[in-house]
Formats: structure tokens, sequence, C-alpha cells
């Protein structure tokens, strides 16, 4: 697995999918490689709507399924992002001079919270059997109403094809719960590198887009929108409590400049955790599809 780029087609024709396949096939020698399905559903608390509490808005809750896991995206837009936290920290007055702990400035959870489920139907059951108060997006809600049925579902469907060794082409139809297309999702995943550092602001990488665009058939007027996330966004969506106080209490042993055995690659970067490789690049494919389909409305 490696770095993956999306893109969304906004305005394909009804036979967008085959004019993509036929393109990869004839111009890029492409092979199918299997299918490209997943869903995603999205629900809405209603703490509101309990008598004598008030909230100032509403939480939100988007969860991709791809394969065997379930990415969930758990958003609160009245608690402060995990970068604004980190901003006060440095401008606050150090508690040498009278200012308060940084560990009083953590709040008990930031604004975005991802986490990583399995086996689907997991989150619905562990909803249901708390009885807990969500329910589907774009369904009213009472009072009294708890989650029934599984959350609105939208679809992606298509094919996986691989052009040489180096390249896995993703391309499929976005559809709602009631069957009406809404433009499709293309991914180009580059297999021989887990990560790449873009030079552009916005994190659009050159390599890909340019491979994303040389599948797309030649039509006019046709809508494409690229789907990126700059580093800052990674770090801010990817970041692991428990994963950052392991790490702070790691003990770092010194080098010895004496050691016969030193290899000499000491100073290569090595693949780590978060990187485009198994499960992570997946968390960070199911974060882009989420983020483009959320800007648009459709969820």
């Amino acid at each position: 697995m490696g770095f993956t780029g999306l893109a969304r087609w906004i305005n394909p024709p009804t036979s967008g999918l085959d004019l993509i396949t036929e393109n990869i096939v004839r111009n890029h020698h492409g092979l199918k490689r299997g299918r490209w399905n997943l869903s995603v559903r999205s629900y809405r608390s209603t703490f509101g709507s309990i008598p004598g509490l008030q909230v100032p808005s509403e939480r939100s809750i988007c969860a991709l399924t791809m394969n065997d896991n379930v990415f969930v995206l758990l958003e609160d837009p009245a608690a402060p992002t995990r970068a604004d936290v980190l901003a006060g920290v440095q401008n606050m007055i150090p508690p040498a001079e009278g200012g308060p702990l940084a560990s009083a400035m953590v709040p008990p959870h930031y604004r975005n919270a991802y986490l990583t489920l399995r086996p689907p139907g997991a989150l619905e059951q562990l909803l249901g059997q708390l009885n807990a108060r969500w329910v589907p997006v774009r369904q009213v809600a009472t009072s009294s109403q708890r989650p029934q049925g599984t959350g609105q579902q939208l679809l992606v469907e298509g094919n996986v094809f691989a052009i040489g060794s180096d390249w896995l082409v993703r391309v499929g139809n976005v559809k709602l719960a009631g069957g009406a297309v809404k433009g499709m999702l293309l991914e180009a995943e580059y297999l021989p590198l887990p990560v790449l550092h873009s030079q552009s602001a916005d994190g659009t990488s050159e390599l890909l887009s340019n491979m994303l665009l040389s599948v797309l058939p030649n039509i006019g007027d046709a809508k494409t929108v690229a789907v990126a996330v700059s580093d800052s966004q990674w770090e801010e969506v990817l970041w692991d409590r428990e994963e950052e106080e392991r790490q702070n209490c790691e003990i770092i042993s010194p080098e010895d400049p004496d050691d016969i055995f030193v290899t000499g690659d000491e100073g290569l970067p090595h693949q780590k955790r978060g990187d485009w490789v198994g499960v992570d690049r997946d968390r960070r494919s199911a974060f882009l599809i989420i983020g483009a389909l959320r800007s648009e409305g459709i969820l």
C-alpha cells in the first residue's frame, strides 16, 4: 500500500464508469483487480431534546465502512481543535510567573475524534445497546426518540484497476440511499511510496493529480475537484493521545560513536505509524472521502 490521492468528478454522464474503464484498459493497459465498495452512514446527537440541558450545538458522526474496518469521525463543533489548544499553551504566561499549568489548558476532548472500529455494524450495535441519543441524519427527532435502524446510507460502487506494478486506481459512483447518483470518486494509489510530503500549501500532489487526470475520459465541461489535506490537518486528525503519552515516557539511549555495529543507515527515514501503509492508509483514504462528501453537503 502507498501514498494515495483522491478526486471528485461532479458531473459525469450515466456511462462515466464505463468510459473510465475503457480509458484505463485501452490507454493505460490497466487490469481489473476487483470491486470497490464503500458505505457511509451519518448520525447526529439529540442532546438538546433532554429537558433542562442546554447544548451550544449538536455533535455529528460519519462512519465509513471499508473492507472489515469502520472509520468513525466524531465532531463536536463546540470543542476546540488541538491546534488552538497548543497555540494557547505557547502564548500563556509561564507557571513560574503566576500562569496556569499547561495541563489545565487541555480539554476533555478536542473537536474531532477519529476512530477505527471492527467488525462492520459494531457502531450501530453499540448505540443500540447504550440507548444513546443519536439519530440518523435527515431524520426528524422528538424528545423521546432513540436510534431506529441504521443511519443514512451512502454507497460507493465501482472497480479497482492495476496499472503496471506501481499504481492502483479505484473509481466508483456515489449513490444516495434512494438510488440517485451524485457524481464519482477517483482514487489513485502510488505503491512505491508510503508517504509523500507535498510542497503545496493545500497538500495536493502533482504526481497523483496527473494520474487522476489521465484516467478521466476527454469530455467537455467535466467538473473535477482534487481532494487534499495539508500535513497540519493530518497531524490534527491522526493525533493519538495514548501514543503521545507513551512516546513522552520513552527513554532514548544516546548513540555510541564507538559502536562497531553501526550500519550507517540510522539517519534514513523509516516507516512509522500513520504512513500510507496497511490500515493507516485506509484511515487516511476514508478521511479524505468523508471530507469530500461533507464539503458538498452530500453527508
